[in-house]
């Protein structure tokens, strides 16, 4: 049990990770005179894809309690 959960904490922090160099990279390609559109539009999916995941994982460390 415990080690599914270090696991879950593990996946999460490497996926947070990958959100942030995203982010780094969209501010990148965003600053020069040209702009790759379509570059910056996958990056942008796959950031809004790690959230996903990332949501999904906190929610599996974190489950919701019905008071």
């Amino acid at each position: 049990m415990m080690d599914d959960i270090d696991a879950l904490k593990r996946k999460l922090i490497e996926l947070r990770k990958q959100h942030r160099d995203l982010d780094d990279s969209i501010k990148d390609l965003t600053q020069g005179a040209f702009v790759d559109q379509l570059q910056v539009q996958r990056l942008k999916r796959r950031k809004l894809e790690l959230k996903d995941r990332i949501s999904a994982l906190e929610d599996q460390l974190l489950p919701d309690i019905i008071a």
